[in-house]
């Protein structure tokens, strides 16, 4: 299958990488990230997440950041709402577009969200309905599916389950996260052949961490699927509070190089995304996790 010509990022650093910091984060420095990121060229922007802030403090003050980041024309501005209060709470801080997520494990969706699959894709059912009523567009996350921290290895067709039900419930895409980053190329290509038989893959999404350092094969594999679609988190940031030793998602810096490499068109430009995470790092006071980044600046 010869590459996309195009590709879209879904950048989560707002989010997926803020989200475990362990020291606060100002209103500030969350918009100006959004804004350096819009500025940046990016389509997507996870911006927050509408849970308790007594589970992911740094999650706090969303509704605030949604008020204050300068909307871009044709940028999307999503959010995480795990739940039909946080949906609620979202549409009131005038989020178009939410995102749910489940797990391929049954192990880890009984630690993450001390629920089982099938309970959890049961929540959903009136997020999907409120949000069908108002407008608003759901994506979906499945995590571990590459891996699991308490079960190792998962079956491509359990991931493929979940994922079934996610489109069919009504989300427009879904995104299929290796949580642990413990995916190869080869597991990577063998899980979108399974899932991709039951979801079409220009509704499929590849969600890598680089925990063992083969992030950025997982996606070029992927590409060599017909996946468009890639989540990423500017400076390497975040990684996951509920699995044991899984390090930052994939660089979105180091995603676009690969890409432009590749002559593969996404509209980012580089250098303002390099400044972008520049920023944020020196705010953070800790080195960048893109290669990239680390190569342009001399580290």
């Amino acid at each position: 299958m010869s590459l996309p010509s195009h590709v879209r990022l879904v950048e989560v650093g707002p989010r997926d990488g803020l989200q475990n910091e362990a020291q606060p984060i100002s209103v500030d420095d969350k918009v100006r990230l959004v804004d350096a990121l819009s500025a940046a060229g990016l389509g997507y922007i996870e911006v927050g997440s509408f849970v308790s802030p007594k589970w992911v403090p740094q999650m706090a003050g969303s509704s605030e950041v949604f008020a204050r980041i300068q909307r871009k024309p044709g940028v999307t501005y999503g959010a995480l709402a795990p739940n039909l209060r946080g949906f609620e709470d979202a549409m009131a801080a005038g989020v178009k577009e939410v995102a749910v997520f489940a797990a391929a494990s049954e192990a880890f969706s009984q630690r993450n969200i001390n629920c089982s699959i099938s309970e959890s894709l049961e929540r959903f059912a009136p997020i999907m309905a409120s949000a069908k009523q108002h407008g608003i567009t759901v994506r979906g996350y499945v995590s571990c599916v590459l891996g699991c921290p308490y079960e190792g290895q998962i079956a491509p067709e359990q991931v493929a389950a979940v994922a079934r039900e996610l489109y069919a419930m009504g989300c427009y895409e879904v995104s299929l996260g290796d949580t642990i980053g413990t995916g190869t190329a080869g597991a990577t290509r063998r899980m979108f052949e399974v899932v991709g038989a039951q979801v079409p893959r220009d509704k499929l999404a590849g969600h890598f961490h680089d925990t063992y350092g083969q992030a950025i094969a997982n996606v070029y594999a992927s590409l060599q699927e017909g996946i468009q679609v890639f989540d990423s988190s500017i400076a390497g940031l975040g990684g996951c509070p509920y699995a044991k030793g899984a390090s930052g998602n994939v660089a979105t810096e180091d995603v676009l190089y690969l890409l432009n490499g590749l002559g593969i068109e996404t509209g980012i430009d580089l250098d303002q995304l390099l400044l972008a995470g520049q920023q944020i790092c020196t705010v953070l006071g800790r080195p960048t996790g893109s290669r990239v980044a680390k190569a342009r600046s001399g580290g």
